[in-house]
């Protein structure tokens, strides 16, 4: 049965980040992910961690920035990655260190690092070339500290002008990088909007041993994933028959939204789905 980690960026927003934790605790998770800390201090949000006796699954690097406050503002600024950026590369490696002493913190083993939006008129080749180079540089970083960067394709629905689409493109890069600290974030739902046969694509991809982190939603709401396109107990139940032991992040948004106790009201697909 796969091991449920509870977005706390995508869930439980009628509660202030903080108390997140412990409603994800009282709900029976036993991990969590968030997209950007950066707003609050590392140890501020491991003492949450710890209160409610969760392991701390993922993590973001920032999207910009170079320093703290900058960070924080960056998503919320359009930024969605510099990892692919020409000429950013002190930015890139501003916002390594900082995701890696979060993680650290947190004792948190993956960090998902975003490849960026495609300027108007870049040569794909020099965006290319550009990633792999900083990915390896970060590979290094993150080494001593035995955690992993994830790479994850984003549909272009949600994310236009996203340099990183599709599962092959993903899992080429990581091969080419060549470090066992770089693997691939396998969303379902932004794989089933880019390209289909989810299923197909999960027999593919995870005997390989590229795959390092999974999430679900429905499609193409982006919903708790008992609904839509995809059959959830089937997919997961293709997880345990391919061997998958990492955990499975939940980031959807509840059907209702950020009204008091949406998210728990919605956890009803769990005892449908995880038989």
């Amino acid at each position: 049965m796969p091991r449920l980690a509870s977005n706390l960026s995508f869930l439980y927003t009628e509660l202030p980040f903080l108390e997140r934790f412990a409603a994800a605790a009282e709900d029976g998770f036993a991990g969590v992910e968030f997209l950007f800390p950066y707003t609050w201090e590392a140890q501020t949000i491991g003492q949450a961690l710890r209160q409610a006796g969760l392991q701390q699954v993922l993590l973001n690097a920032p999207p910009a920035g170079t320093e703290r406050t900058g960070m924080a503002a960056a998503w919320d600024q359009g930024a969605r990655g510099t990892a692919c950026l020409p000429g950013r590369e002190a930015e890139f490696r501003a916002g390594i260190t900082e995701a890696l002493h979060y993680a650290r913190v947190l004792q948190c083993p993956r960090i998902h690092v975003m490849a960026g939006l495609v300027p108007p008129g870049a040569d794909p080749t020099v965006l290319r070339a550009t990633y792999v180079r900083n990915l390896r540089w970060a590979a290094e970083q993150a080494a001593p500290q035995g955690c992993t960067l994830l790479i994850e394709p984003i549909n272009p629905r949600d994310m236009p002008g996203y340099f990183l689409r599709q599962q092959a493109q993903a899992h080429a890069v990581v091969a080419e990088v060549g470090s066992p600290h770089v693997q691939v974030q396998m969303d379902l739902y932004h794989c089933q909007v880019t390209e289909g046969d989810v299923a197909s694509k999960l027999r593919q991809y995870l005997p390989t041993g590229a795959v390092g982190h999974i999430q679900i939603a429905s499609v193409p709401e982006r919903q708790e994933p008992d609904g839509g396109e995809l059959n959830y107990g089937y997919l997961l139940e293709q997880l345990d028959l391919l061997g998958y032991g990492g955990w499975v992040g939940c980031e959807y948004r509840p059907r209702g939204g950020a009204a008091p106790g949406a998210t728990r009201a919605g956890l009803r697909w769990r005892k449908a789905l995880l038989r």
